[in-house]
């Protein structure tokens, strides 16, 4: 009865959730319009001049040329400068621009695309408008930022400390006019944005020493200051191709003028936004393209999939649609997605005259691509844009005018993503050799023809490289890239990028090139590093991390009845997502665990904003007692990506992840196939080449060499060949050169090593035979000293001396250490007290080996026939050692289930 309640409290929460989101969106759209009206536009309203503010002020930009003013149609296709400063009056005042070409904003490779009537595609690079887009600031006046295009006169925003101003021509005026007004001005539809609201945390790191320590023994690499490239696709689909009037060129340019205002948000994080590719359908869709923007979603990210990322490879794809998605939606994208296959990607509806008004809502899909959450009040977000100025990109309805900044929530969840592996493609720069609209020396980016490009010559700070020529200086070899230091390459091996998190793979300099490789990181379905998982589009996906994300500090997953009896329901609150009809889905028993996370532990309460309810279920054991199984429920729209999902990649069992919402073997990827090429000494990374070891070389680690991968660079440094071949070097001259003095040197060798027996029987006669012997001495022989002369010998004193024939000895057998037999000569010792002369000629007998064992040696010499000889190493005792071994067991888990794996 009491879970029944509780689920009864959570519907009518559901329910009156989207009555207040609405009613807020609409009111905030009333209360910051500036106009008659009561409540804010219709869609319909937004065509042609209904969109303009009244009254609005007209001005006729200058173009500044040194102290001369010229008229702004000397800006004409082909002739765009990479620089120039225009003068503009709004509101009474005269604002000089200080502009530089966005020189960045197509990448070499960028291609466009648009279909002729019977469906054929028609592909271009160059063919539609030189580059006209400019980013730059206002003269005198700090922190001001401007964004303009020059295509067709002057389109763009510009910001002030205070106030920002929207410039856009005057259409059918030859004259120059343009419109000038404050961005509160600009109407537009109010809405909002219809992603999987998920909000990040930062897990606690793990310390585990990994398996794979040569591939991650270092600290992660600082992911906010290398700067990051997005190297992005816009699709405008026929809906907004019959909106522009059917003009493949002024939708082509609507859709790079977005991506110069996207470029220009994202600066301020260090990425940058470069567009490789645009493709207008003006014949006809290429996917379902409806008002159900869920499916217009899930639609366009197969297509991306299927058809656009193998002919054009790329990091992101963007819908741009002329269609009018139902409810508020604007824009739809899943939560960090960056880089993957499946959903790097959104749909974005082209809500507003102006083209701003799309690209506020492209930044803000692309921010949900990259992790970012919305701006709740509750997470107490910094953004130093006021609310009547827009606020933030990431407020959850956008509304006028727009936002053009980021909070410092969206900054701190960057970079939580990043951390954790989110946008693993984006630290490879684009290729810039060809730039789009031509090359100029001291635009910052090196072209074909150039040796380097520092910028101006007034700015350039690089002692590389000549700013004038653009040419390295004297005897230097390179002036950019994170391999080049002073002028010189880096060694080859040098790490230039190291691993971000227990999927990622670092990089090294190849000796050859200044510019590290690009980032590769470990193929899907590999174990991950450190952590109980496996790797998915560079990242390591876990139950645990997900109810950290959900629930906060001490959550972890609740045992897997939970995931079964719950997902089997088939309901909101248990599932497998939703079939086609929109249905939700029943989980069957093998597939549970990829339904709705279920986690035990953590707050009271989810993490992840105020509209995320709980939903707990307790569910009776046989034996007794009850487990608490926690769920979640996000409300955003029947339409929306469900948070509380568990995430695909994720591991449900051994050798099992999930992915579209089954659990699957993790062979599915080929990971097996590509590892087995390996030789067992490397791992597999994304482009299916071996990262082998430290002392193997690529491509299949089955020689000696450097490590690393044919796309990674090696992982010793060069220097290190260098040693081992100096000391083999040594080794083999000082072995030549021993082998030819023993030569030399055979006969004097041959003649010390078998015929000087005679010193050594001298040694022998001459030990004092009368002096004791200690059992504990170790000595093999005594010298007598000059100090104290021998005793004489006594008389009837009897010398024994056995034949040199006889094969049995005529001592008792003793244990003699094995050094000590090295240094005795093969007679048998013999008692003497006077040196007796003994024939060389005579041969050495064959003794037959002394049986080991041990016994206490007398206290004194006897004059009988000897029983100890005066020359005697014993075997020091060892003590022996009782070695236990003991075995830890660490188990996990509460109840009956004390020790599962």
């Amino acid at each position: 009865m009491r879970s029944w309640r509780r689920r009864m409290n959570v519907a009518f929460l559901i329910f009156a959730l989207p009555i207040w989101c609405l009613s807020t969106a609409t009111e905030h759209a009333d209360n910051t319009v500036h106009n008659t009206e009561e409540s804010g536009p219709d869609k319909a309203e937004l065509q042609g001049d209904a969109a303009k503010p009244e009254p609005y002020e007209t001005t006729i930009p200058r173009l500044l040329k040194g102290m001369e003013h010229g008229p702004l149609s000397q800006l004409t296709p082909g002739s765009y400068p990479a620089s120039l400063q225009l003068l503009v009056r709004a509101e009474g005042e005269q604002l000089t621009l200080v502009l530089e070409k966005n020189e960045g904003l197509f990448a070499s490779h960028y291609t466009e695309t648009h279909y002729q009537e019977d469906g054929s595609a028609v592909t271009g690079a160059h063919n539609f408008t030189n580059n006209c887009y400019y980013h730059g600031e206002v003269q005198a006046h700090p922190n001001s930022d401007v964004t303009l295009s020059a295509c067709s006169g002057l389109r763009g925003f510009i910001a002030l400390e205070n106030k920002t101003f929207i410039i856009e021509p005057v259409s059918g005026h030859d004259t120059g006019a343009h419109f000038i007004y404050r961005v509160e001005e600009l109407r537009m539809t109010p809405g909002a944005c219809g992603h999987g609201f998920n909000m990040s945390s930062v897990a606690p790191e793990n310390h585990i020493k990994s398996p794979f320590q040569s591939f991650h023994s270092r600290h992660k690499r600082h992911t906010q200051q290398t700067t990051k490239y997005v190297e992005l696709i816009i699709v405008a689909d026929n809906r907004e191709f019959q909106k522009q009037g059917k003009d493949v060129e002024k939708v082509k340019q609507r859709l790079a003028e977005i991506a110069n205002y996207v470029d220009k948000f994202y600066r301020a994080l260090n990425i940058r936004v470069a567009l490789v590719g645009l493709e207008v359908w003006s014949d006809s869709d290429k996917c379902p393209i409806t008002q159900d923007p869920f499916t217009t979603l899930h639609e366009f990210l197969d297509w991306r999939k299927v058809k656009l990322l193998p002919q054009k490879p790329h990091d992101n794809a963007q819908l741009i649609s002329g269609v009018y998605f139902q409810g508020t939606t604007i824009g739809m994208a899943p939560i960090m997605s960056m880089c993957t296959v499946e959903q790097s990607g959104g749909i974005v509806m082209d809500h507003s005259e102006n083209p701003l008004g799309a690209a506020v809502t492209l930044a803000h899909e692309l921010g949900h691509n990259f992790g970012m959450n919305h701006d709740t009040p509750e997470r107490g977000c910094g953004c130093r844009m006021t609310v009547d100025r827009g606020g933030c990109i990431m407020t959850p309805s956008t509304g006028y005018p727009f936002p053009t900044v980021f909070s410092t929530c969206s900054k701190k969840d960057l970079a939580a993503s990043l951390e954790k592996g989110v946008g693993m493609c984006l630290y490879n720069m684009p290729e810039v050799k060809v730039l789009y609209g031509g090359q100029k020396c001291g635009n910052g980016y090196v072209e074909e023809g150039e040796e380097c490009d520092c910028g101006e010559p007034e700015e350039c700070m690089n002692p590389c490289c000549n700013a004038t020529t653009c040419t390295l200086k004297g005897d230097a070899v390179c002036a950019h890239g994170q391999c080049c230091e002073d002028c010189r390459l880096k060694p080859a091996g040098t790490l230039c990028r190291e691993s971000s998190n227990s999927c990622d793979l670092p990089e090294f300099c190849t000796g050859a090139n200044p510019h590290c490789p690009a980032n590769v990181y470990l193929h899907d379905g590999h174990a991950c590093h450190n952590v109980d998982g496996y790797c998915y589009n560079g990242i390591c996906q876990t139950h645990e991390q997900q109810c950290i994300t959900l629930w906060g500090t001490g959550a972890k997953p609740a045992p897997g009845i939970c995931f079964q009896r719950v997902n089997s329901a088939g309901d909101p609150y248990g599932n497998c997502g939703k079939d086609s009809k929109g249905s939700f889905a029943k989980c069957d028993s093998r597939d549970a665990k990829c339904g709705k996370i279920q986690c035990q532990g953590g707050a009271n309460r989810p993490v992840i904003g105020t509209n995320a309810v709980s939903i707990e279920t307790n569910i009776p054991l046989q034996e007794g007692g009850r487990i608490l199984c926690r769920g979640t429920h996000v409300y955003l729209g029947d339409d929306m990506p469900d948070p509380g999902l568990v995430l695909a990649g994720t591991k449900c069992g051994d050798g099992m992840v999930c992915l579209n919402r089954q659990c699957q073997n993790v062979s599915v990827f080929g990971v097996h196939e590509c590892s087995g090429k390996c030789n067992g000494r490397g791992v597999c990374n994304n482009k299916k080449n071996c990262h082998c070891e430290a002392h193997w070389a690529p491509p299949f680690c089955e020689k000696a060499g450097f490590g690393g991968s044919i796309d990674s660079g090696p992982m010793r440094l060069a220097a290190d060949s260098v040693v081992i071949t100096v000391a083999i070097l040594v080794i083999l001259v000082s072995l030549l050169v021993a082998t030819v003095i023993i030569f030399l040197k055979r006969k004097t060798l041959l003649r010390l090593l078998f015929t000087n027996k005679k010193s050594t029987l001298e040694k022998l006669r001459s030990v004092e035979a009368s002096r004791p012997i200690s059992p504990i001495r170790t000595q093999s022989m005594y010298r007598p000293t000059q100090q104290r002369k021998p005793p004489p010998k006594p008389s009837g004193a009897n010398i024994y001396k056995p034949s040199l024939l006889s094969a049995e000895p005529l001592l008792p057998p003793h244990n003699f250490h094995s050094h000590s037999l090295r240094r005795l000569p093969l007679y048998q010792p013999l008692h003497i007290s006077q040196p007796m002369p003994v024939s060389l000629r005579v041969g050495q007998p064959t003794l037959p080996p002394l049986p080991v064992h041990q016994r206490l040696l007398p206290a004194h010499t006897s004059l009988s026939p000897p029983r100890v000889p005066p020359f005697l190493s014993l075997p020091r005792q060892q003590s022996s050692y009782r070695i236990d071994q003991f075995m830890d067991v660490h188990c996990h888990g509460n109840g009956r289930n004390h020790c599962a794996s």
